[in-house]
């Protein structure tokens, strides 16, 4: 779970590439950098993450069987909401009872 930062957005074949501004990190099972590319598995917008927009986002970490990908993906119907400081104050306060 983090805040980002859309920078920009580009298709790649059938899926949707972000180029996201890591801003902070509220709950984390692998590391973050301050920027990543965040992926998703469509190509028409959904959920809608506009560049310039800032988002609290929910991905894993997808690695296909051959450790030959390695990425972050939002999954179809994943957590993508508009970041705000409530939003923000609900997520920090779940992480330290999660």
């Amino acid at each position: 779970v983090f805040h980002g930062r859309i920078l920009a957005q580009r298709l790649v074949g059938q899926e949707t590439r972000y180029e996201v501004q890591v801003k902070a990190r509220y709950r984390q099972r692998f590391p973050l950098v301050s920027r990543e590319f965040l992926w998703v598995p469509n190509t028409c917008g959904c959920p809608a993450l506009s560049p310039g927009g800032e988002f609290l986002l929910m991905a894993r970490r997808h690695v296909n069987h051959e450790h030959t990908l390695n990425r972050i993906l939002l999954q179809d119907g994943g957590y993508a909401r508009p970041w705000t400081p409530r939003e923000a104050r609900l997520v920090r306060e779940a992480a330290r009872h999660c």
